[in-house]
């Protein structure tokens, strides 16, 4: 059962680093198309595409892994289980977030008006806003015992 626990952590990070690869490459290519915009504005924008692209990924990723999860033997959707589960996963991320959404934009807003290029300022930026957001999601996972017994 532990080793069950480590392989979902394992799951739930792969998931998360995918996702930060796609959004930061997305991002990336944004906050270069908006680099003749005030900094303000390119971190805005950036902030939010960033958002967008990877939740778009977890989703469809932590779906994918766990589409078997939440179906009984008979094959209907234990929805006592699903809606527990997204309730401790949408807090573990959420505190996350916030963490994430403020350090991102006032990272990436001090490297733009630092003179970093856009694209620079946007991939430093989310590297250390996604270190920050990584702990802050373990811990949060931990604490709200979302594999406790195997689940």
């Amino acid at each position: 059962m532990m080793q069950k626990n480590y392989r979902q952590y394992i799951v739930l990070n792969k998931n998360l680093i995918i996702a930060f690869l796609v959004a930061i490459i997305v991002s990336a290519i944004v906050a270069q198309i908006l680099s003749d915009q005030a900094s303000y504005i390119n971190s805005t924008y950036t902030v939010v595409i960033d958002f967008v692209v990877f939740y778009s990924t977890f989703s469809f990723l932590f779906y994918f892994d766990n589409r078997k999860k939440y179906r009984t033997e008979s094959g209907n959707l234990d929805k006592a289980r699903l809606k527990k589960d997204l309730l401790k996963i949408i807090s573990s991320l959420g505190v996350a977030e916030i963490v994430y959404t403020i350090s991102r934009w006032a990272l990436q807003y001090y490297f733009l008006n630092l003179e970093y290029e856009a694209y620079l300022a946007s991939i430093i930026a989310h590297i250390l806003s996604t270190i920050l957001y990584m702990i802050v999601v373990n811990v949060s996972v931990k604490i709200t015992r979302l594999y406790k017994d195997g689940t």
